[in-house]
C-alpha cells in the first residue's frame, strides 16, 4: 500500500513539473533578455518556441520590424554623430550638420524602440495567457477516528 502511495504521489508531482514553459522578458542595458523559466533564449529561439501561438507570432514579429528600425536608425544617428568628433579630433574642419542629423536620427529611433519593448511584451503576454494552468491543488486532511487515522487526498 505504501508504494502505491509513493507511485501515485511522485506521478502528480512529475505531471505538475511537465508542460509549458512560462515566458518572460527582462530589460537590461541597451536591450532585453528573454527567459523560459531559467533558460536564456535568444529571439529565433523565442519566435520557434512563439509559433505554436500565431497570434502571439505575428505580433512578435511585428516588434521584430520596429526594433530593425530602431537598431538602423540609431546605429546610423551615431556614425553620423562620430564623423565631425572624429574629424575634429584629428584637426580637420569638422561639418557638424551631420552630428545634427546623427542626433535626429538617434531620437527618432527610441520611439521605435519603446514600441518594439510594448510589442514583445504583449506578444509573451498572449503566449503566457493561452497556457494551461500546470499547478495542481492538493489538499491534504488528517483524520483521528479511535486508535487509527486516516489520511484524505483531495485534488
Amino acid at each position: 500500500m505504501r508504494t502505491l502511495l509513493t507511485f501515485f504521489l511522485t506521478t502528480l508531482v512529475l505531471a505538475s513539473a511537465i508542460g509549458q514553459k512560462k515566458l518572460t522578458m527582462y530589460k537590461t542595458f541597451g536591450s532585453v533578455v528573454y527567459q523560459m523559466d531559467t533558460l536564456t533564449l535568444s529571439s529565433k529561439q523565442l519566435m520557434m518556441v512563439l509559433k505554436e501561438n500565431p497570434e502571439a507570432y505575428n505580433e512578435f514579429k511585428f516588434a521584430k520590424s520596429k526594433s530593425t528600425i530602431s537598431s538602423v536608425m540609431g546605429f546610423t544617428g551615431g556614425l553620423l554623430i562620430a564623423l565631425p568628433l572624429v574629424t575634429a579630433v584629428a584637426g580637420g574642419q569638422p561639418e557638424w550638420i551631420y552630428a545634427g542629423a546623427g542626433t535626429a536620427l538617434v531620437l527618432a529611433s527610441i520611439p521605435f524602440y519603446f514600441s518594439y519593448r510594448g510589442h514583445a511584451l504583449n506578444a509573451l503576454d498572449i503566449y503566457n495567457a493561452t497556457l494551461p494552468s500546470s499547478k495542481i491543488k492538493i489538499k491534504t486532511t488528517l483524520y483521528f477516528t479511535g486508535t487509527s487515522a486516516t489520511v484524505a487526498i483531495r485534488f
